[in-house]
Protein backbone atom coordinates (compact mmCIF):
# COMPACT_ATOMS: atom_id res chain seq x y z
CA UNK A 1 0.00 0.00 0.00
CA UNK A 2 1.39 3.05 -1.07
CA UNK A 3 1.02 6.66 1.69
CA UNK A 4 -0.39 8.23 -1.23
CA UNK A 5 -3.43 5.52 -1.20
CA UNK A 6 -3.90 5.82 3.01
CA UNK A 7 -4.44 9.68 2.00
CA UNK A 8 -6.67 9.36 -0.51
CA UNK A 9 -9.05 6.37 2.02
CA UNK A 10 -8.81 9.47 4.48
CA UNK A 11 -9.94 12.86 2.09
CA UNK A 12 -12.47 10.23 0.83
CA UNK A 13 -13.78 9.39 4.15
CA UNK A 14 -14.20 12.79 5.36
CA UNK A 15 -15.54 13.61 1.81
CA UNK A 16 -18.42 10.74 2.52
CA UNK A 17 -19.40 12.78 5.65
CA UNK A 18 -19.85 16.12 3.86
CA UNK A 19 -22.43 14.10 1.20
CA UNK A 20 -24.00 11.87 3.44
CA UNK A 21 -25.09 14.57 5.23
CA UNK A 22 -26.35 16.18 2.31
CA UNK A 23 -28.11 13.18 1.07
CA UNK A 24 -30.06 13.07 4.18
CA UNK A 25 -30.95 16.01 3.27
CA UNK A 26 -32.49 14.99 0.36
CA UNK A 27 -29.91 16.20 -2.43
CA UNK A 28 -29.89 13.92 -5.12
CA UNK A 29 -26.41 14.83 -6.68
CA UNK A 30 -24.69 14.32 -3.20
CA UNK A 31 -25.78 11.14 -3.36
CA UNK A 32 -25.01 10.18 -6.79
CA UNK A 33 -21.55 11.37 -5.71
CA UNK A 34 -21.65 8.46 -3.68
CA UNK A 35 -22.76 6.47 -5.74
CA UNK A 36 -20.18 7.29 -8.01
CA UNK A 37 -17.06 6.87 -5.76
CA UNK A 38 -18.20 3.52 -3.89
CA UNK A 39 -19.74 1.72 -7.03
CA UNK A 40 -16.75 -0.18 -8.54
CA UNK A 41 -15.71 -1.14 -4.44
CA UNK A 42 -19.30 -2.78 -4.13
CA UNK A 43 -19.70 -4.25 -7.08
CA UNK A 44 -16.24 -5.59 -6.84
CA UNK A 45 -17.08 -7.37 -3.29
CA UNK A 46 -20.74 -8.91 -4.70
CA UNK A 47 -18.54 -10.07 -7.74
CA UNK A 48 -16.41 -11.66 -5.65
CA UNK A 49 -19.21 -13.49 -2.93
CA UNK A 50 -21.46 -13.78 -6.22
CA UNK A 51 -18.96 -14.83 -9.28
CA UNK A 52 -21.90 -13.75 -11.73
CA UNK A 53 -21.53 -10.45 -12.86
CA UNK A 54 -25.33 -9.67 -13.73
CA UNK A 55 -26.48 -11.15 -10.77
CA UNK A 56 -24.13 -8.80 -8.73
CA UNK A 57 -24.70 -6.00 -10.69
CA UNK A 58 -28.20 -6.07 -9.68
CA UNK A 59 -27.19 -6.84 -6.00
CA UNK A 60 -25.38 -3.65 -6.23
CA UNK A 61 -28.47 -1.61 -7.62
CA UNK A 62 -30.53 -3.12 -4.78
CA UNK A 63 -27.97 -2.03 -2.39
CA UNK A 64 -27.79 1.89 -3.28
CA UNK A 65 -31.80 1.49 -3.17
CA UNK A 66 -31.78 0.24 0.35
CA UNK A 67 -29.07 2.73 1.00
CA UNK A 68 -30.87 5.54 -0.65
CA UNK A 69 -34.32 4.67 1.54
CA UNK A 70 -32.57 4.13 4.73
CA UNK A 71 -29.88 7.27 4.63
CA UNK A 72 -31.43 9.39 7.22
CA UNK A 73 -31.19 5.85 9.69
CA UNK A 74 -27.53 5.81 9.23
CA UNK A 75 -25.62 7.88 12.37
CA UNK A 76 -22.17 7.58 11.48
CA UNK A 77 -21.30 5.08 14.33
CA UNK A 78 -19.30 3.38 11.54
CA UNK A 79 -17.82 4.41 8.58
CA UNK A 80 -20.21 5.05 5.65
CA UNK A 81 -18.66 2.39 3.27
CA UNK A 82 -18.12 -0.03 6.07
CA UNK A 83 -22.27 0.89 6.17
CA UNK A 84 -22.83 0.28 2.62
CA UNK A 85 -20.70 -2.91 2.49
CA UNK A 86 -22.93 -4.48 5.28
CA UNK A 87 -26.15 -3.79 2.84
CA UNK A 88 -24.17 -5.33 -0.14
CA UNK A 89 -23.26 -8.43 1.83
CA UNK A 90 -26.11 -8.93 3.44
CA UNK A 91 -27.49 -8.98 -0.38
CA UNK A 92 -25.26 -10.87 -2.22
CA UNK A 93 -25.37 -13.51 0.67
CA UNK A 94 -28.94 -13.72 -0.21
CA UNK A 95 -28.93 -13.65 -3.86
CA UNK A 96 -26.46 -16.17 -3.65
CA UNK A 97 -28.70 -18.98 -1.91
CA UNK A 98 -31.01 -17.98 -4.50
CA UNK A 99 -28.29 -18.73 -7.30
CA UNK A 100 -27.40 -21.94 -5.70
CA UNK A 101 -30.88 -23.25 -6.05
CA UNK A 102 -30.72 -22.57 -9.94
CA UNK A 103 -28.04 -24.83 -12.47
CA UNK A 104 -25.47 -22.80 -14.22
CA UNK A 105 -23.02 -21.03 -13.44
CA UNK A 106 -20.50 -18.32 -14.97
CA UNK A 107 -16.88 -19.05 -14.18
CA UNK A 108 -14.47 -15.85 -14.48
CA UNK A 109 -11.12 -15.37 -13.16
CA UNK A 110 -10.02 -12.98 -10.42
CA UNK A 111 -8.76 -10.66 -12.37
CA UNK A 112 -11.31 -10.36 -15.38
CA UNK A 113 -13.51 -7.20 -13.81
CA UNK A 114 -11.64 -4.01 -15.15
CA UNK A 115 -12.98 -0.63 -15.05
CA UNK A 116 -13.27 1.92 -17.87
CA UNK A 117 -13.58 5.43 -17.79
CA UNK A 118 -17.31 5.23 -18.25
CA UNK A 119 -17.86 3.20 -14.81
CA UNK A 120 -18.59 -0.29 -16.64
CA UNK A 121 -17.19 -3.82 -16.14
CA UNK A 122 -15.33 -4.61 -18.83
CA UNK A 123 -12.88 -7.49 -19.77
CA UNK A 124 -9.37 -7.65 -19.21
CA UNK A 125 -7.77 -6.60 -22.90
CA UNK A 126 -4.82 -8.41 -23.94
CA UNK A 127 -1.52 -6.80 -22.94
CA UNK A 128 1.19 -5.91 -25.60
CA UNK A 129 3.95 -6.58 -22.99
CA UNK A 130 4.38 -10.20 -21.44
CA UNK A 131 4.09 -13.11 -24.16
CA UNK A 132 1.21 -15.20 -25.29
CA UNK A 133 2.42 -18.15 -22.76
CA UNK A 134 2.82 -15.77 -19.49
CA UNK A 135 -0.54 -14.72 -20.33
CA UNK A 136 -1.93 -17.90 -20.56
CA UNK A 137 -0.27 -19.47 -17.25
CA UNK A 138 -1.22 -16.30 -15.42
CA UNK A 139 -4.44 -17.08 -16.57
CA UNK A 140 -4.19 -20.88 -15.55
CA UNK A 141 -3.01 -20.11 -12.01
CA UNK A 142 -6.04 -17.03 -11.20
CA UNK A 143 -8.28 -19.97 -12.28
CA UNK A 144 -6.98 -22.27 -9.84
CA UNK A 145 -6.95 -19.36 -7.05
CA UNK A 146 -10.38 -18.09 -8.18
CA UNK A 147 -11.51 -22.02 -7.83
CA UNK A 148 -10.37 -22.15 -4.50
CA UNK A 149 -12.00 -19.38 -3.14
CA UNK A 150 -15.06 -20.78 -4.63
CA UNK A 151 -14.89 -23.52 -3.27
CA UNK A 152 -14.97 -22.05 0.67
CA UNK A 153 -17.94 -22.21 2.85
CA UNK A 154 -19.54 -18.87 1.98
CA UNK A 155 -18.62 -17.94 5.92
CA UNK A 156 -14.70 -18.38 5.72
CA UNK A 157 -15.00 -16.76 1.71
CA UNK A 158 -17.06 -13.80 2.63
CA UNK A 159 -14.00 -13.01 5.48
CA UNK A 160 -11.26 -13.43 2.61
CA UNK A 161 -12.94 -11.44 0.18
CA UNK A 162 -13.46 -8.40 2.99
CA UNK A 163 -10.08 -8.50 4.11
CA UNK A 164 -7.49 -9.45 1.84
CA UNK A 165 -9.25 -8.40 -1.34
CA UNK A 166 -10.85 -5.32 0.32
CA UNK A 167 -8.56 -4.44 3.06
CA UNK A 168 -11.14 -3.49 5.57
CA UNK A 169 -9.88 -3.84 9.17
CA UNK A 170 -11.19 -6.50 11.47
CA UNK A 171 -12.89 -4.55 13.45
CA UNK A 172 -14.87 -3.44 10.50
CA UNK A 173 -15.20 -6.89 9.66
CA UNK A 174 -16.15 -7.79 13.23
CA UNK A 175 -19.10 -5.12 12.56
CA UNK A 176 -20.59 -6.01 9.20
CA UNK A 177 -21.24 -9.82 10.26
CA UNK A 178 -21.84 -8.96 13.81
CA UNK A 179 -19.13 -11.28 15.17
CA UNK A 180 -15.97 -10.93 17.59
CA UNK A 181 -12.40 -10.25 16.21
CA UNK A 182 -11.04 -13.42 17.64
CA UNK A 183 -14.36 -15.13 15.29
CA UNK A 184 -12.90 -13.06 12.08
CA UNK A 185 -9.68 -13.78 12.71
CA UNK A 186 -9.99 -17.96 13.26
CA UNK A 187 -12.36 -17.72 10.40
CA UNK A 188 -9.76 -15.79 7.86
CA UNK A 189 -6.91 -18.09 8.95
CA UNK A 190 -9.17 -21.06 8.11
CA UNK A 191 -9.78 -19.58 5.11
CA UNK A 192 -6.58 -18.67 3.78
CA UNK A 193 -5.23 -22.51 4.58
CA UNK A 194 -7.69 -23.77 2.83
CA UNK A 195 -6.66 -21.36 -0.48
CA UNK A 196 -3.51 -22.60 0.19
CA UNK A 197 -4.05 -26.40 0.81
CA UNK A 198 -6.26 -26.21 -2.56
CA UNK A 199 -4.00 -24.49 -4.38
CA UNK A 200 -1.04 -27.04 -3.38
CA UNK A 201 -3.38 -30.08 -4.72
CA UNK A 202 -4.12 -27.82 -7.92
CA UNK A 203 -0.70 -26.60 -8.81
CA UNK A 204 0.50 -30.39 -7.86
CA UNK A 205 -1.36 -31.49 -10.70
CA UNK A 206 0.52 -29.15 -13.60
Amino acid sequence: MSYGLAVNKVSETDNDATLVLSSQKGDMAAFESLVVRHQKRMLNVAFRLINDYDEACEVVQDAFVSAYKNIRSFRGDAKFTTWLTTITLNLSKNRLKQIKSRQGHVSYTLDDPLWADDSELTRDPPSKEPSALDRLEKQDVQGKVQDCIKALEPEHREVLVLRDMQDFSYDDIGGMLNMQEGTVKSRLFRARAAVKDCLKQAMGEL
